[in-house]
């Protein structure tokens, strides 16, 4: 029976581009859940669009010398088109600066405002004097009251996920001007999670102990447990929604509050767009609301905009929050500000048409209830070894024989053996098994149930030989193909949520777009016949490729270039040393000189015995530079050396002297040496 879902992916913050780490955990799972739906029959809303509004936004325009408008026209355009290129099937990307949206906040707002649902108080925030403004909880930075983060943010450490005031950090810091703030009365609304606390016990605690996943419910169990405690609506921004009152100039709603909102807006603009009406997609009691989100993201789809609704009260509250844990890169934390990410538009650079590779793989990866790595090379391997090999491999042979054999026309089956019947009968499981596993949220096991009856084709295909029975039974031959080409079909159907461009492709290759032929979910399971007999089917094509070793070393070598640039960008001069005299330095006796002979010290990694002309004498010296230079590289090299530094025995080997040295932020040595081709040997440096 049809039902209605509204279906609501995580705003993205529209102050850069978007990564795998957002595709892995948000809008992937979001769109299979979304195509699954429609494919059986359903009613869905499938929303999002950028949020603009907050702090990180004004200190990138600031950065960039740009409005915020400029920054937030600009990503939005990036990520909107990213979506697009990877298929996320949105019914409405819409973004938190349009009017329908100011319109929709500040009328919430209003509602929630008459029914006397605010507090109001005035308090101390945080205002930077030099600055002359009230900080955001974004432009203040300082010591995490839990963790002990020295760089948590004045609204939440991302080092233990814990939210909190920015009056809460332990020395607090200006990140506009680097001053310690001070303390300021200003006026701002809050919502009393505290008055909504028993109603979240008994809605969440003892109503979704069962059916919300355990990273979620136990987030959500802590913050309760720990005490809600009223939460600012408003504050002290020139870029936002006004405040709709009368004596609130100079202030907008929080983020937080007028985010969550647009999904409602976001609703309503689709809605009017298509004829349609937007209430019963957030009001009907038999509409099903889930939120995708990711996990950091879990207190506000939780228990704050939950309160809001029920405070508002003609709203549904969502069904389910199926959110997922985080991302990592190559055994890192994916970074945004570091670069430490795959970015979507670069990604498409490097693999132009292979947006269902990607997806497969963050897929069949994804960090469902943990934290998960990505990896080029597992990338590389879900590629080759199961979309190439299995997917692929199966239905390229069945295409390519059944042209070979019968031109491309599907034969007509004689009697069905045991294992046709079995294998047939198999494919007809195959959509109740995945379907279970995606409305429990467990795509990374619906994408393995749906590689299983690839595997199964192949399976059928390997045992049944009919590259070999053609040759002694032809009657036989056409049965075996038939069944090959249903499953065949089956997969261009099942493959729609996960691989949906490869689903395209496939069923452009199988000639199943048309009304007459086209396959539902449903018909998998309930249909004898998918495609039938004397059906025209069209010319194989690779539905993927191998991706080569070089390829994803090439992957593996850009994050590692950042890695050595983010290094050396975060490398710290060592500070000035003791202050000597003139005498103390008059005493060093420094001199040009010439590397003559150079050799590695015996068991060791990092000494060089070099013979070096000081123009005074040719003397041994040992240095540590072996892990930079090789032998052959130093020889004839022009070097300052201390030659009145007391001899030191290395080894066995006394070394008469040093040879100046720097370091590079790659932490590779580099001669401090006279550059001018007439500076003799024996020459002192004053």
């Amino acid at each position: 029976m049809s039902k209605r879902y509204t279906i609501t992916a995580a705003l993205p913050y529209t102050n850069g581009p978007i990564h795998i780490g957002h595709l892995a955990g948000v809008y992937v799972p979001a769109d299979i859940y979304a195509r699954y739906l429609r494919l059986t029959g359903n009613d869905v809303a499938f929303i999002c669009g950028s949020d603009e509004h907050g702090v990180p936004i004004t200190i990138k325009a600031k950065k960039e010398g740009v409005s915020p408008q400029d920054v937030v026209d600009k990503y939005h355009a990036i990520i909107k088109k990213s979506f697009e290129d990877f298929g996320i099937s949105l019914d409405n990307y819409s973004r938190t600066t349009a009017k329908i949206h100011h319109d929709t906040a500040s009328e919430f707002f209003t509602t929630l405002y008459d029914k006397g649902e605010f507090i109001e108080e005035v308090t101390e925030q945080l205002f930077d004097e030099e600055a002359n403004q009230f900080l955001a909880d974004r432009f203040v930075v300082g010591t995490c009251p839990k963790c002990g983060n020295e760089e948590s943010y004045g609204d939440q450490c991302e080092a233990c996920g814990t939210s909190h005031n920015a009056t809460d950090l332990i020395n607090p810091k200006s990140a506009i001007t680097g001053n310690t703030p001070t303390l300021k009365q200003t006026k701002h609304w809050f919502l009393p999670l505290d008055k909504h606390e028993d109603f979240l016990k008994e809605w969440i605690l003892k109503g979704h102990k069962k059916d919300w996943k355990p990273n979620v419910y136990g987030q959500v169990k802590s913050w309760i447990d720990d005490g809600l405690r009223p939460r600012a609506v408003t504050r002290d921004l020139d870029w936002g929604i006004p405040v709709p009152l009368p004596d609130a100039e100079g202030k907008v709603l929080y983020v937080w509050f007028d985010a969550p909102i647009g999904y409602i807006s976001a609703t309503k603009e689709w809605a009017e767009r298509e004829g349609k009406d937007w209430e019963p997609y957030w009001k009907d009691k038999n509409t099903k609301l889930v939120h995708f989100i990711g996990k950091d993201n879990i207190v506000f789809h939780c228990i704050i905009f939950p309160a809001m609704l029920k405070a508002e009260g003609s709203y549904i509250l969502p069904d389910n929050v199926p959110a997922n844990e985080f991302l990592n890169l190559e055994g890192n934390k994916l970074s945004t500000s570091k670069n430490w990410a795959v970015w979507l538009p670069e990604y498409l650079e490097d693999f132009p048409n292979q947006q269902d590779v990607l997806r497969y793989a963050l897929t069949a990866n994804a960090p469902e209830t943990k934290d998960n790595d990505f990896t080029w090379k597992d990338f590389q391997a879900r590629n080759n070894n199961e979309l190439v090999a299995i997917f692929g491999n199966f239905i390229n042979r069945v295409v390519v024989l059944t042209n070979k054999y019968y031109n491309g026309i599907v034969p007509e089956p004689s009697n069905f053996s045991q294992v046709d019947n079995e294998t047939l009968a198999a494919v007809k499981a195959y959509p109740a098994v995945i379907s279970s596993s995606i409305e429990r949220y467990r795509f990374r096991e619906a994408g393995q149930e749906l590689m299983n009856l690839a595997r199964l084709g192949n399976k059928y295909l390997a045992d049944e030989e009919p590259w070999k029975v053609v040759k002694e039974d032809e009657a036989r031959t056409q049965t075996i193909m038939f069944v090959a080409l249903q499953i065949a079909s089956a997969l261009a159907t099942l493959s729609e949520p996960f691989l949906p461009f490869t689903s395209n492709k496939l069923k452009a290759i199988l000639k199943t777009t048309s009304n007459t032929i086209e396959t539902s979910w449903n018909d998998v399971s309930t249909k004898d016949i998918l495609l039938p007999i004397g059906h025209q089917i069209g010319k194989a094509e690779l539905l993927f490729s191998k991706i080569e070793d070089e390829t994803v070393q090439a992957q593996v070598d850009k994050l590692l270039a950042t890695k050595k640039a983010n290094e050396a960008a975060n490398k710290k001069v060592d500070p000035e040393k003791d202050t000597i005299s003139f005498e103390d330095f008059t005493k060093l006796d420094l001199r040009v000189g010439t590397i003559l002979e150079a050799e590695k010290m015996p068991k060791t990694k990092k000494l060089l015995v070099l013979k070096v002309d000081t123009g005074i004498d040719i003397r041994t010296i040992v240095s540590g530079i072996a892990e930079s230079f090789t032998p052959e590289e130093v020889i004839g090299k022009k070097v300052t050396v201390l030659v009145n530094l007391a001899p030191r025995k290395l080894r066995s080997v006394e070394s008469q002297g040093m040879i100046l040295m720097t370091e590079t932020p790659e932490g590779k040595l580099v001669f401090v040496n006279p550059d001018n081709e007439n500076i003799t040997n024996g020459l002192q440096i004053s």
